[in-house]
């Protein structure tokens, strides 16, 4: 079984005053997987990208790439 190249276990980002970016993200990828990210303006898909660029660290959660 193919072992997962990225994965984000109950990702969530709050910004002051308590507003909620993204909550419980959970999601994993294959190699060689493509991969879409859609929703409506303001819907936090810039910030999840972010976050799995390593550029956005500030967040609770785990996201990490796998090794290689």
């Amino acid at each position: 079984m193919a072992q997962y190249i990225y994965t984000m276990n109950r990702v969530s980002k709050v910004v002051p005053p308590k507003r909620e970016i993204i909550k419980d993200i959970s999601l994993s990828f294959f190699p060689g997987a493509k991969i879409g990210v859609l929703g409506l303006n303001g819907a936090g898909k810039s910030t999840v990208l972010r976050i799995m660029a390593g550029v956005d660290k500030e967040f609770d959660g785990e996201a990490r790439p796998q090794p290689g």
